[in-house]
């Protein structure tokens, strides 16, 4: 096939090379603006407003953190992917960006977005592998503990999730699947909502990132069972891992920042190395153990990568499962 190129074809493509020079160089001249798909005060919020101060500082312009709650991150998500693709307005994206295209495709709704195409994969920042916790007076020591009662006695173990098709509700399907053991899910409106129940033993159990458990078990109110992870935490090191009590199962949540599709790869680069820089600082490294993060480094290619077999995975979940949203 031969492909002919007009005079303003050819004018435009090497006007395009200088130019994309020319942002790398100078780009932003302008504050950006960092969507937060969630309320403030999340493990979200904390983390997008920790990186935020020392990203302007690389970028040499502000970057002012917006939140944009609702639909399970969907609103705050859609209005990144409406917006102009010149770098200047991101997303502080998590796990709901893989499960929710899953999820509508399952219900035979009309997808949100595609997140592979329809966003542009800039940086990851950390992974936190999911805890299965009980509270303090649960009679459950190991997980092994838990599946046991749930096996001979499935309406009597009840796991709380933040929602029907939650990130956290698939966790529970997983472990399901994983373990042969039934258990009865108990949907809230949020992790948060949950909390209370799960403390005063009227739910036996539920799934929780780092940064929301640790206070709690600090405190001596929650005991950690389990943990979703490859290997021990060194924070929790007398803490069994899931495959080492049974359950060959690894899942937690993630965060990264996005864009628009359609960033111009100049500027996309230009991000990666100021989020990079910005998450070895010292104020970020000082935080991301009480966050309970693990950095994660991976470039634009390996995020599009990740996003796309995360996805894969969570359909596979909610099909099997026969999730519906609510």
């Amino acid at each position: 096939m031969t492909i002919k190129l007009t005079r303003r074809a050819l004018s435009a493509a090497f006007a395009a090379a200088p130019l994309a020079a020319h942002a790398q160089t100078n780009w932003p001249t302008r504050p950006l603006r960092m969507i937060v798909p969630f309320a403030p005060g999340g493990g979200s919020d904390t983390l997008g407003r920790l990186l935020a101060t020392p990203l302007g500082a690389e970028l040499g312009q502000p970057v002012v953190v917006e939140n944009r709650a609702g639909a399970g991150s969907q609103i705050g998500a859609e209005a990144v992917m409406r917006s102009a693709p010149d770098g200047l307005t991101l997303l502080l994206g998590d796990t709901p960006l893989a499960t929710i295209p899953a999820v509508q495709a399952a219900a035979g709704q009309a997808v949100a977005f595609d997140t592979a195409r329809d966003f542009t994969a800039i940086a990851t920042l950390g992974v936190a592998p999911a805890l299965l916790v009980v509270a303090t007076s649960s009679p459950f020591r190991t997980t092994r503990d838990l599946l046991e009662a749930a096996r001979a006695r499935p309406e009597a173990v009840n796991i709380a999730s933040g929602g029907t098709a939650t990130s956290t509700h698939l966790m529970i399907e997983l472990l399901q699947m994983r373990s042969g053991v039934k258990v009865t899910h108990v949907p809230y409106r949020g992790t948060g909502a949950a909390l209370p129940d799960v403390l005063n033993g009227t739910v036996q159990a539920m799934i929780q990132a780092m940064a929301t458990a640790a206070p709690l078990v600090a405190a001596g109110q929650m005991r950690v069972i389990g943990v979703a992870a490859e290997q021990r935490l060194p924070a929790m090191p007398d803490v069994p891992t899931l495959r080492e009590q049974g359950v060959d199962l690894v899942a937690g949540f993630w965060w990264g920042v996005l864009g628009p599709a359609g960033i111009p790869a100049p500027i996309v680069a230009r991000l990666q190395q100021a989020i990079d820089k910005a998450m070895a600082s010292e104020s970020v490294q000082a935080r991301l153990p009480a966050l309970g993060l693990e950095r994660l480094q991976l470039g634009p290619d390996g995020f599009r990568t990740m996003l796309v077999s995360e996805t894969a995975r969570w359909r596979d979940v909610v099909q099997t499962a026969g999730i519906k949203p609510e």
